[in-house]
């Protein structure tokens, strides 16, 4: 078929109505008809265009009935308004947000002071035992938590048994010869005072046989003979004398000093105490409320040596945080301060506390090892101070342990000095906003010096 002879349709809905359907009409040809039954004679071409109308009046009425059916929607003005809506408020609350988050950036900016360099801290005490000896007895396990009095463990304590008895031995002997030497000072009394006698007679026989001899009544010999006796006399009472000193001396220049007052007794019963006190160090128990640990290492039968630690004692009266502060960061910072401490082992378990006292040198200044900055090349770096943080009540539920990380920040309570022209704006507004003065500032550093 010719290109002449093709229909040429259009479409139904042009400009998006229904207008009048246009078809160009085949053209009459010679033969049968091209629809309905076969008939005989020529073809009639008015018969053709009613058939091509009426199937054009069904498609256009079908369109109709489905557009009633499913009727496309007007474009409404307000959804072309509601894209404008959606960017005038995104423009306006974007700054808003940007402008309530640079304020409170600014009013928070150097109030709280954080660090993540801090520790839990509790008192170690590391357990030394006084004797020498085998263990005989363990009484604590690791990490058990014990009393102060609990034992720990037990030495054996025969020989030290022994040594007690040996002292109070001692003793009772030191306490016998203190009475024998007062028995030897009341003898020497005793010797002292015949000696006197003895020279006061010889003094006057001597000089009665002196007196006789100048008369002519008595010989020579009988005057040398009382002579004689009379440096003898002086003599036995020159010797009394030094007994009763010697004897008195020995008691301490005392003679009547207490038994156990003599230096002698002190001295055993001192040597006594110490052999009792090493009986008694024979069982080592806490010498505080806290956790044991490294008792694992503890054997029955086990030798220990005095002075060599053997096992540790972690405190739990008292717990604290130990936070390292930038030295850049203490300018505003203050015993007594508020502080808010994270564990990192309960995150969800904040903590109060309060700043107890800031260290009295850096890190460094402490270290075995002190930096000697006067020798070599220099480079400065920011110093650490510690600083102890009191923790306000210790959580039950949430037992802390020496050396757990914690988070620590301090509220200074300091607010930054407002710009004057901010400060005017805002007063013209009719909003007041807080500043820090000068002078605030001087009150707090007075105050920390005086809790200080």
């Amino acid at each position: 078929m010719s290109e002449d002879l093709k229909p040429r349709e259009e479409p139904l809905f042009p400009d998006d109505d229904v207008a009048e359907t246009r078809r160009t009409p085949i053209p009459a040809q010679h033969g049968p008809a091209q629809h309905g039954p076969a008939k005989h004679g020529p073809a009639q071409p008015g018969n053709d265009e009613t058939l091509e109308e009426d199937e054009g009046s069904s498609e256009v009425l079908e369109a109709l009935e489905t557009r009633e059916q499913n009727p496309t929607p007007p474009d409404s003005e307000p959804e072309k308004k509601r894209p404008r809506k959606k960017r005038v408020a995104l423009m306006i609350a974007l700054p808003l947000v940007l402008a309530i988050g640079g304020g409170y950036f600014w009013l928070t900016s150097g109030r709280y002071i954080s660090t993540e360099d801090a520790y839990v801290q509790q008192d170690k005490v590391n357990v030394v035992p006084e004797v020498a000896g085998r263990i005989v007895k363990v009484g604590a396990g690791e990490n058990q938590p014990v009393k102060t009095g609990d034992l720990l463990f037990a030495i054996d304590d025969a020989q030290y048994r022994v040594e007690v008895d040996q002292a109070k031995a001692a003793v009772a002997s030191a306490r016998l010869e203190v009475e024998r030497m007062k028995a030897a000072y009341a003898s020497a009394l005793a010797d002292k005072e015949s000696a006197d006698q003895s020279l006061t007679f010889a003094e006057d026989t001597f000089n009665r046989q002196d007196r006789l001899h100048d008369r002519g009544f008595v010989s020579q010999s009988a005057l040398d003979k009382a002579r004689l006796d009379l440096q003898q006399a002086q003599a036995k009472a020159r010797s009394a004398e030094q007994s009763v000193m010697s004897a008195k001396a020995a008691l301490a220049g005392n003679p009547d000093i207490a038994t156990d007052d003599h230096p002698e007794v002190m001295q055993a019963l001192a040597k006594l105490e110490a052999a009792e006190l090493d009986l008694d160090h024979t069982v080592v128990t806490a010498p505080a409320n806290g956790i044991v640990s490294q008792t694992d290492r503890l054997r029955v039968g086990q030798y220990v040596t005095s002075g060599t630690s053997v096992l540790s004692l972690v405190e739990t009266d008292e717990v604290w945080v130990e936070a390292n502060y930038k030295e850049t960061e203490l300018t505003y910072m203050r015993a007594g301060q508020p502080v808010e401490i994270d564990v990192d082992t309960y995150p969800d378990h904040p903590l109060k506390g309060r700043v107890a006292s800031v260290g009295a040198g850096t890190g460094s200044e402490f270290s075995l090892l002190p930096a000697q900055n006067a020798t070599g090349n220099w480079v400065k770096v920011v110093q650490r101070i510690p600083v102890r943080i009191a923790i306000a009540d210790l959580p039950k539920d949430a037992p802390l342990r020496t050396g757990m990380s914690v988070s620590a920040t301090v509220d200074t309570g300091r607010s930054p000095e407002m710009p004057d022209f901010v400060e005017k704006g805002l007063a013209f507004l009719g909003f007041s906003f807080p500043t820090a003065t000068a002078q605030a500032h001087e009150t707090v550093a007075a105050q920390g010096v005086t809790q200080h």
